[in-house]
């Protein structure tokens, strides 16, 4: 069992930045963890995944370039770093954990997921 716990959203104004963070607890040796959001009416997108040593992230090019995952195992802790902020970056966001060998870019490659934490973005 995983438990994650995002926090850090808010409301922002354009071109502002803001680090997401995620709680984990449990059992998370070995395991990747991801961050996704979902606009209102929009499906679930992936944003960025890092390994468990952090020596490997992926990103959606959506993103690539303004976020920055990054993770704190001795604190077990997640971090999104967000730059540049748009309103089309508004949407819920979440934190998720998979095994290492599961899908990195799929929703349904990850089997714990936080209750997420909202993030608007105005103009």
């Amino acid at each position: 069992q995983v438990q994650l716990v995002e926090s850090g959203g808010g409301l922002v104004q354009a071109g502002d930045s803001l680090r997401l963070s995620c709680a984990a607890s449990g059992r998370t040796f070995s395991r990747y963890m991801g961050w996704f959001r979902q606009a209102s009416g929009k499906e679930r997108e992936f944003l960025a995944a890092i390994s468990f040593s952090g020596g490997s992230t992926y990103y959606a090019d959506s993103v690539k370039g303004r976020f920055t995952i990054s993770r704190d195992n001795a604190k077990n802790t997640v971090y999104l770093r967000m730059n540049s902020l748009k309103p089309e970056d508004t949407a819920v966001y979440y934190c998720a954990s998979r095994p290492p060998t599961s899908a990195i870019y799929y929703s349904s490659g990850y089997d714990y997921w936080g209750q997420g934490t909202q993030v608007t973005v105005s103009s």
